[in-house]
C-alpha cells in the first residue's frame, strides 16, 4: 500500500486548545537542592512556559506545597505571568492525590495535561504517573524541571516516558504552540518570548530583526 502524503499535522502536536498546564513547587525550599539545572537557566525555562501558556491561552494550574511552613514563595517569573491567580498549596508530594488541583483539572477539562516543575523524581513523577493510569496525556517539559542529581533527573524522565509520557524542551512547546509563522496574531507574541527567553535562538532573531529587518515566514 503506497502512502499518501497530506499537509496536516500530526495529532501527537500540542494546539493551546488541547491541554493543560501544570506547574508544581517552583520554590526555594526545592531550588536549594537542584543541581541537574542550573538555576539561571531553570527559572529562565519556567518564565518562558509560563509566558507561552499565558499568551496562547492555554489553562494553567499553579501549585505548590507547604508554601508558608515550609518551602517558600512560588517563583515570580511565574506568577508574574499571572497576576492574581490563586495559588492551590498542597501537603501532598503528589500534586494528583490533591483534591483542589484534580478539581480543576475536571474543570478544565482537557484530556492531556504538560507538567512542569521541582523535583522531577517525586513532584512530576507522582502527577505523571497517576494522569497517565488515569487515562490522560502526559506531556513532561523535561528542561523546565530539576531534581538533586542528574542522575535523579534522568532515570525520573526514564521512568515516565517507559509508562507512556512525552517529554520536551521549554523552547519546543513555545514555537509547537505557534508552528506556523503565517500565524499574525501570536507572531510578535512568539518571537517576543523567545527573544526575552530564548538563549542563542532568541539573539539570532534579534540580529537578523535589528540588521535586516528579517521577519520569519
Amino acid at each position: 500500500m503506497t502512502l499518501t502524503a497530506t499537509p496536516t499535522p500530526g495529532a501527537k502536536l500540542l494546539t493551546p486548545s488541547d491541554h493543560a498546564l501544570i506547574l508544581i513547587d517552583y520554590q526555594s525550599q526545592m531550588s536549594f537542592a537542584t543541581q541537574s539545572i542550573d538555576a539561571i537557566q531553570l527559572r529562565n525555562n519556567a518564565a518562558l512556559i509560563s509566558r507561552a501558556a499565558k499568551g496562547f491561552g492555554v489553562p494553567t494550574i499553579l501549585t505548590t506545597v507547604a508554601e508558608k511552613s515550609f518551602s517558600g514563595p512560588m517563583y515570580e517569573e511565574i506568577t508574574s505571568a499571572f497576576p492574581g491567580q490563586a495559588l492551590i498549596d498542597r501537603t501532598s508530594m503528589n500534586t494528583w492525590e490533591d483534591a483542589n488541583v484534580i478539581q480543576q483539572v475536571n474543570a478544565i477539562g482537557r484530556d492531556r495535561v504538560v507538567l512542569g516543575g521541582l523535583w522531577t523524581s517525586v513532584c512530576i513523577v507522582g502527577p505523571a504517573l497517576s494522569a497517565l493510569a488515569q487515562g490522560y496525556e502526559v506531556y513532561v517539559i523535561a528542561d523546565a524541571c530539576g531534581d538533586v542529581s542528574v542522575e535523579a533527573h534522568n532515570r525520573a524522565v526514564d521512568r515516565m516516558v517507559q509508562a507512556g509520557a512525552r517529554p520536551m524542551t521549554a523552547l519546543q512547546y513555545l514555537l509547537e504552540l505557534q508552528r506556523d509563522w503565517a500565524r499574525t496574531d501570536t507572531y510578535e507574541l512568539t518571537t517576543g518570548i523567545a527573544k526575552q527567553y530564548g538563549g542563542a535562538y532568541g539573539l539570532g532573531i534579534t540580529y537578523a530583526k535589528t540588521m535586516f529587518g528579517a521577519h520569519e515566514g
